[in-house]
């Protein structure tokens, strides 16, 4: 019963998320039959893959004709930074004695999910916080292939009768984002969140935008061994 709950609880959580994943992964439907790809081959790089903006570039990539090493490399590098979620949920979590297999949790570790976990880690019971990260992924990782879904059946009729729906689409995924980073700013990591943003922007003037982010997390993590100055810690006393 009470893993149960702490499941309920974990799709609970997700809410948010599904709100923001069901219409980029629609419109990732949509883009994939466009590139060429039958409703059943979105959907399985929607299940396998799961990792929003990767999938994007992987379906561009497959209808240009790119290598099996080129779409393999590409999505690799775009996702390295998932190497650095796990042993920082594994420590904030304390999921030492993790009754869900970690390949599984892993899999389901996306940045929203992670940002999502990283802030409310401290208010979920500590017997339960495995199955609830589960739920936490499961409710995400559904919404990511029921969008799919709706938007390789339907997506290029719905576009053509709301065209200003495409534009609108494109913008919802970083809104979402920005607004669970600015979640766990409030929680008492404004340091980390302010450096990584700070490094991520002035790396993007430079360099690809995921070379910039893995450089902006690099420091983030960086100066969150560092003690925190006067002007951030104000209003964190008490949290």
């Amino acid at each position: 019963m009470e893993r149960t709950t702490g499941f309920l609880q974990g799709l609970r959580d997700s809410l948010p998320i599904a709100a923001g994943y069901l219409p980029i992964a629609f419109t990732f439907g949509v883009v994939a039959i466009q590139s060429g790809l039958s409703s059943w081959q979105g959907l399985a790089v929607s299940a396998l893959v799961f990792a929003g903006a990767s999938q994007f570039v992987f379906v561009a990539l497959v209808a240009g004709g790119a290598s099996a090493w080129t779409l393999v490399a590409a999505v690799l590098l775009m996702n390295v930074r998932h190497v650095f979620y796990g042993p920082s949920l594994l420590s904030r979590l304390d999921l030492a004695r993790c009754r869900v297999p970690r390949p599984l949790l892993a899999f389901g570790l996306t940045d929203e999910v992670f940002a999502t976990a990283s802030a409310r880690a401290d208010t979920w019971p500590g017997r339960d916080r495995d199955v609830r990260l589960l739920g936490l992924e499961a409710g995400a990782y559904l919404a990511w292939l029921g969008g799919t879904v709706l938007g390789a059946a339907t997506g290029d009729q719905v576009l053509q009768r709301c065209a200003f729906l495409k534009d609108s689409l494109d913008f919802v995924l970083p809104a979402l984002f920005c607004a669970l980073v600015m979640e766990s700013a409030r929680h008492g990591r404004r340091q980390v969140v302010f450096v990584a943003l700070a490094v991520t922007l002035v790396l993007s003037l430079w360099l690809e935008s995921y070379l910039a982010l893995i450089g902006g997390m690099l420091a983030g993590a960086a100066s969150g061994a560092m003690p925190a100055p006067p002007f951030l810690r104000r209003g964190e006393k008490g949290r």
